[in-house]
C-alpha cells in the first residue's frame, strides 16, 4: 500500500488514468465494430463512410497513447483494404 504522499497522490492518478483509458479503449472498439458491421453487410458506401468517421477517433487513441502507432496503422490498412475489396 502507498505510504508516502505522492505514492498515493500517483494512485489516485493511476486510477484516474486508468478510468479515462478504459473509456477511450471502449469507444475506438465501438467504432471498429460499426467498420467490421458495415463490411459484413456488403454496402461498400456504408463501410467506406464508417471507416471515414471512425478515422479521426482511432488516431485521437494514438495521440492520447492508448493504443501503439504501428498498431493503429496495421488495423487501418487491413479495414481499408477490405473496404477496398467489397464489389460495389
Amino acid at each position: 500500500m502507498a505510504n508516502t504522499p505522492q505514492s498515493k497522490k500517483r494512485a489516485r492518478q493511476t486510477i484516474a488514468r486508468t478510468a479515462v483509458n478504459k473509456a477511450r479503449k471502449s469507444r475506438i472498439r465501438t467504432f471498429l465494430r460499426k467498420v467490421e458491421e458495415a463490411i459484413a453487410s456488403g454496402n461498400r458506401e456504408a463501410a467506406a463512410e464508417a471507416l471515414r468517421i471512425a478515422q479521426p477517433e482511432l488516431a485521437r487513441g494514438v495521440t492520447k497513447g492508448v493504443v501503439h502507432k504501428n498498431t493503429l496503422a496495421r488495423k487501418m490498412s487491413r479495414l481499408s483494404a477490405r473496404v477496398k475489396a467489397i464489389t460495389a
